[in-house]
């Protein structure tokens, strides 16, 4: 076994670790933003879990943030604008991060 194998071993093992991460991040920033949009629509605490469970399994029609908006753009209707539903997005991604970091 060589240096040179040993770093590139470490490079695949971290680069392994920080794509779980990132998985694990914007599942639970999924999670966070369906219950917030729960208690926008009035739901009891059993339907926010549920519902957030429903917004994190709408994360995985396509690559990207856009299912997860439009999940919530049709269910909030008009309780929410495009420029809330978003912002609330990049908020709890932050939120998710550090929940990530502080777990670790």
């Amino acid at each position: 076994m060589t240096t040179f194998d040993d770093r590139e071993r470490a490079y695949e093992n971290k680069f392994a670790h920080d794509e779980e991460m990132r998985f694990k991040t914007i599942a639970r920033r999924n999670k966070l933003v369906g219950l917030w949009a729960a208690e926008l629509m009035g739901k009891t605490t059993g339907e926010a879990e549920a519902y957030a469970k429903d917004v994190v399994k709408a994360d995985f029609e396509e690559a990207g943030d856009e299912d997860v908006y439009r999940k919530l753009s049709g269910d909030l209707g008009d309780k929410a604008t495009e420029a809330d539903i978003r912002a609330k997005m990049a908020e709890l991604l932050l939120v998710a991060k550090d929940q990530m970091v502080n777990e670790a």
